[in-house]
């Protein structure tokens, strides 16, 4: 904190040129109102913390909003191949199974039954292996720099075409831990962000910061202050 300087006094001579102080009542003068300067910014302290904080508040919820809306549009690409890969095994297995059970209801030979029942096997554990190969490729495309920033794209397409500085400068900051994040985790452990969750920061955004900053502001602190 920077002190406020303290106004001069002038001294005076006399008639044989020696120096005189000044009267002690001028410094007294400087003193108090060097003293009441020194008051006024301690009194002022209290609020710039409080805009810290809620300006470090606002800068939080901004970045873990979009966190919030790049990992769901991700995981919710995953999770969709991750469905289509068990209805297909879910088909297989299905018409292993009923070709098995009418095999048996029409008493066709063992070896029809069986051969059905083996295939029935190979075919689902083959298709397993196949689509899992397939998406753990499908889930590295999707954390490479280029299929998070369209992400980022998708979910921030009004911000993008307006071009908004503010945006972009917080999607350069999250890019990277967020890569590194959700390669250490995996989509597959990534738990859903549900809407609930992307209304409830939309809210402190939009009513809770604004109303702290009310709260702050010099005329509602000060009286606040003066009351106290």
């Amino acid at each position: 904190m920077c002190l406020p300087a303290s106004s001069t006094t002038t001294s005076s001579t006399d008639e044989t040129g020696a120096t005189v102080p000044p009267p002690i009542g001028s410094g007294l003068a400087d003193l108090h109102q060097t003293r009441d300067d020194v008051v006024a910014e301690v009194m002022k302290a209290p609020k710039r913390r409080i805009d810290n904080v809620i300006t470090h508040l606002n800068d939080s919820v901004h970045l873990l909003l979009m966190h919030a809306r790049i990992v769901e549009d991700t995981r919710s690409r995953y999770s969709r191949m991750v469905w289509e890969n068990r209805v297909q095994e879910g088909g297989t297995l299905a018409t292993g199974a009923s070709l098995t059970a009418l095999g048996m209801y029409f008493s066709l030979p063992v070896e029809f039954t069986g051969g059905v029942v083996a295939a029935t096997v190979l075919g689902v554990g083959g298709m397993h292996w196949y689509n899992s190969s397939k998406l753990k490729a499908h889930e590295d495309n999707l954390l490479t720099p280029e299929e998070l920033g369209a992400s980022f794209q998708r979910t921030h397409s009004r911000e993008v075409s307006e071009a908004d500085e503010f945006t972009s400068s917080v999607w350069q900051r999250i890019r990277d831990p967020l890569m590194v994040s959700l390669r250490t985790v995996g989509l597959d452990n990534t738990p859903t962000v549900g809407s609930k969750d992307i209304y409830a920061l939309n809210q402190i955004l939009d009513e809770d910061i604004p109303r702290l900053r009310r709260l702050a502001s010099p005329t509602h602190f000060g009286s606040k202050v003066k009351g106290t």
